[in-house]
């Protein structure tokens, strides 16, 4: 899956080392090399003549020290540089560096997105050994943000319910989501979110796992859940289709493993 690998050792405070390995990005994509798809080196780094309090320190994994950094344009240290979306190198790239440029775009989206304070817009001061930065005029604090979301896989018996939602980039039968509102739990979220995308009602909830999921800084909450009663009915803007697969069905492919979604499908898909 899609998360921080065993081995990393996060770092908040800067380190010097003589090679860093930077993940820069600009509005969600990564810069890369692109005939490898490496990261920048400290001498391309410096090409970019980045501002210093635009680099982030990441950590150390395999020996190796991480950065992190943002650009406001889509400037790139030589012709055999170009962005990539994430998501564009699921399958490409290793699951574990994967999960550490996850971890690096949500902490320069924080820091792209958190150059002023939101109550009183005064330019905002990072704290000294801590992910936060703080307003020297109004004191509001700003940590990187994480927004929960449930995904839950409800089952009726040898069935389960997939859903493909309308504003999905993949569109693939999955599990239902949907982010939780303020005050809630995990467990009212789905309850809510269940009833209104799909107009069923559920019981016997039991968590399954959770991952972060940085598009931009979400945390994917799985559970599965039993079916109590309900006919489907689908809320249309949400929900282009519903409907129960069993072990008849020809149930859908989801190549993208790196989610919880598939882990959490394929835990229940029939063996043939």
């Amino acid at each position: 899956m899609l998360q921080t690998p065993a081995t990393f050792t996060p770092l908040i405070r800067p380190q010097q080392h003589d090679n860093p390995l930077t993940f820069v990005f600009h509005r969600g994509e990564l810069l890369l090399r692109n005939s490898v798809l490496g990261l920048l080196d400290a001498a391309e780094l410096a090409a970019l003549n980045l501002a210093p309090e635009r680099i982030h320190p990441l950590g150390l994994w395999e020996g190796r020290y991480y950065q992190a950094a943002w650009l406001d344009e889509a400037v790139s240290p030589g012709p055999d540089f170009g962005f990539h979306g994430l998501r564009s190198l699921f399958g490409v790239l290793d699951d574990s560096f994967l999960g550490l440029a996850g971890r690096a775009y949500q902490l320069t989206e924080w820091s792209r997105t958190h150059r002023f304070c939101g109550a009183c817009a005064t330019p905002l001061q990072l704290i000294e050994g801590e992910r936060c930065y703080k307003c020297p005029n109004c004191g509001h604090s700003a940590y990187p943000r994480i927004s929960p979301a449930m995904m839950v896989l409800v089952r009726k018996g040898d069935q389960v319910l997939l859903a493909m939602h309308t504003n999905s980039p993949y569109k693939r039968y999955t599990a239902l989501a949907g982010f939780l509102e303020a005050g809630e739990s995990v467990e009212e979220a789905i309850h809510r979110e269940v009833f209104e995308e799909v107009g069923l009602r559920v019981h016997n909830l039991q968590y399954f796992g959770s991952q972060s999921w940085p598009f931009p800084h979400s945390l994917m909450i799985a559970y599965t859940a039993d079916y109590l009663d309900g006919e489907i009915r689908i809320d249309q803007s949400e929900i282009a289709d519903a409907r129960w697969f069993g072990a008849d069905d020809e149930w859908p492919d989801l190549p993208i493993k790196v989610s919880i979604a598939a882990r959490l499908v394929d835990a229940h898909r029939p063996k043939r």
